[in-house]
């Protein structure tokens, strides 16, 4: 049986070995053309295919549509300034004025403490902004940031979130940022790059007492939401000791009750304090993000349009509509494929836009 064994693992081997790799006989014998080389802003040109290509892909000459920045786009902006723009909304509570924008071209990148952060030096810039006043989003509107710009440093923008003792002031509200971009005034092509955008701007909360006062504040990738701590009443059901849920009769422990809720834990009686300092102090909490270069800046590789992939139909030809007036480097990757070899041609025309 060993003997059997080997034979067929040895057999096995052999025709593995003398499996061939599936190789690409020639380049694809793809061509493109169009009927015109100048045509009007807003008006469809179609590309019109001959030949054989497995893959399709399409570059317009636009910015971040450019065959020549395939591999990365690093740009030398002149130093015409940026711009920073948001939206933000407010609910709930009764505070006001807690929300605050601020810019540092000195901070060092230490998040691990509010003191940290704090020891920069923070220009108030709020008042450029249109903050929201309902729980509907509120543009900012485009607003310039060039003059806190220092040649060779990135600038940070950080929202400070002040909580008043709410006894006596109201309620914390819930502030939500969210759509934060910082463009280029450089332009490429009559576009404005975007330097950093929210999700890249990668805010870090950094709360005054996270241990003792603990903030409801969270980041998602898309979204920037400020809360305060719990303020502790003293009217509060859970520091009045005949609250039924410390009572261990309680019929929502009780497995044999029809009230009974199985995730529900007994809490242990806490009464209140009134000399504790947690009780309703004031608090700050900060989002700060990422340093944002706005001088030298990587925007990454500009990608291709996927006219054709591999398992779609032929295709005969493409349309494009171009809605700013140049002159555009258009660019075809045609490819034909297997699971082991690749071999391309790329097709280039010049086109012009007209306004």
């Amino acid at each position: 049986m060993k003997i059997t064994k080997y034979i067929a693992g040895l057999s096995l081997f052999f025709l593995l070995s003398c499996e061939k790799e599936l190789l690409v006989k020639q380049t694809p014998d793809f061509e493109v053309t169009t009927t015109a080389t100048t045509y009007k802003v807003g008006q469809e040109v179609v590309f019109k295919f001959t030949g054989e290509a497995d893959m399709i892909s399409f570059y317009s000459g636009q910015v971040y549509n450019d065959y020549n920045f395939r591999e990365g786009r690093v740009m030398q902006f002149n130093p015409e300034g940026a711009n920073l723009s948001f939206t933000s909304s407010v609910q709930g509570g009764t505070q006001a004025n807690q929300l605050t924008v601020l810019a540092s071209s000195n901070f060092d990148g230490n998040y691990s403490s509010l003191a940290s952060v704090k020891a920069a030096t923070w220009t108030d810039i709020t008042s450029r902004f249109n903050l929201g006043t309902t729980a509907t989003f509120l543009a900012s509107t485009s607003k310039s940031i060039s003059d806190l710009l220092v040649t060779g440093k990135p600038i940070y923008i950080a929202f400070r979130y002040a909580t008043k003792p709410q006894a006596v002031n109201g309620l914390a509200r819930t502030w939500m940022i969210q759509g934060f971009t910082v463009t280029s005034n450089t332009g490429l092509n009559n576009v404005n790059p975007i330097l950093k955008d929210q999700p890249y701007a990668a805010f870090t909360i950094v709360q005054e007492d996270s241990v003792n006062t603990p903030s409801r504040s969270s980041l998602t990738s898309t979204r920037v939401t400020l809360l305060g701590n719990v303020y502790k009443d003293p009217k509060d059901p859970i520091f009045d000791p005949a609250n039924p849920i410390f009572d261990p009769q309680n019929p929502i422990y009780d497995p044999t009750s029809v009230l009974y809720d199985r995730t529900a834990v007994r809490p242990t009686y806490v009464p209140y304090d009134p000399t504790s300092p947690y009780n309703d102090p004031a608090r700050e909490i900060w989002a700060v993000s990422k340093p944002i270069n706005t001088d030298k800046v990587d925007l990454g590789p500009d990608w291709s349009i996927p006219v054709r992939g591999i398992r779609n139909p032929k295709a005969l030809e493409y349309r494009y509509t171009y809605t700013t007036a140049g002159t555009y480097k258009v660019y075809f990757v045609a490819s034909s494929n297997t699971k082991d070899d690749k071999k391309e041609v790329v097709k280039e025309l010049n086109i012009t836009i007209e306004p």
